[in-house]
């Protein structure tokens, strides 16, 4: 293989020195012997466009996509995926041998991996589910959730207008909740998730009631910096299953390395503890 036809890919945001995606898809090139580069890129939004028509040119076989561009970069791609469409962001774009940008979104489907490696044998089918916040990570997981068979999401935000605006996105199997009514949702709740930054790591905890949780209810959160949030450190406490939010970062990876790099990677012990070191 010639050098011009190594393989590059990256993640393009800004600000991006923040991304471990670097590190996770560096381990996998290095784990399996793989050619190709995987580099951080800060690209601001003025220059989006130009930048997304030049890296083809480059040898750029695709990028991962983040904020704040995952919603713009809908605009610019020639295809765009139709859970992409619904859910109004994209994080994976593949670039064609002729040029052409296809627009995905894999954070849904990260998620519910993530969910199955940590306890197998789970369906979002089980039960209602209960989604706290309503930005765009919300969106990914509540199409997910719907796609997997959920009977209802419950969809909780302090600002109730934008819970409102995921039931038109998504329809009537969505049912926006007012904040307060949080301790009656989790009684009924098979599948608690956290989508906002609450508990990250310099942002206030998330303070909700969870007294009404029985064993068999599932806690996750999105956030993975600390890796056990005061979310999942009281669902602990209640008795609850709980699943970090890192694994869906490393899940939503899977499908863009597949396609830029020809190979499908695992998501095990190994890589968490690249990313995380």
């Amino acid at each position: 293989m010639a050098a011009k036809d190594i393989p590059l890919a990256g993640v393009i945001g800004d600000p991006v020195a923040h991304s471990l995606s670097p590190k996770l898809h560096g381990h996998w090139l290095r784990r399996y012997g793989l050619r190709g580069h995987y580099i951080p890129m800060r690209v601001a939004q003025s220059d989006l466009a130009e930048v997304l028509r030049v890296l083809p040119m480059m040898g750029f076989v695709g990028v991962n996509v983040t904020i704040p561009h995952k919603e713009h970069v809908l605009s610019l791609a020639d295809t765009v995926t139709d859970r992409a469409a619904l859910i109004g962001a994209a994080n994976t774009l593949t670039f064609t041998a002729q040029g052409r940008i296809q627009a995905d979104n894999t954070d849904g489907t990260g998620f519910l991996s993530n969910i199955r490696q940590t306890i197998p044998g789970w369906s979002a089918r089980m039960g209602p589910a209960l989604v706290l916040g309503s930005g765009g990570a919300a969106k990914a997981i509540v199409w997910a959730l719907l796609s997997d068979g959920a009977p209802v999401v419950y969809v909780a935000n302090r600002t109730r207008a934008r819970a409102d605006g995921l039931k038109e996105q998504f329809g009537a199997r969505v049912s926006p909740q007012d904040w307060t009514l949080i301790p009656e949702l989790v009684r009924e709740a098979n599948l608690i998730v956290n989508t906002t930054s609450l508990g990250m790591d310099g942002q206030p905890p998330l303070s909700v009631d969870l007294s009404g949780a029985i064993p068999s209810t599932i806690v996750t959160d999105i956030v993975y910096a600390p890796l056990r949030t005061p979310l999942l450190e009281l669902a602990e406490k209640q008795g609850c299953q709980t699943v970090d939010g890192l694994g869906m970062l490393l899940h939503q990876a899977v499908p863009g390395f597949e396609r830029w790099f020809s190979y499908t990677p695992m998501v095990d012990d190994d890589l968490r503890n690249a990313v995380m070191s």
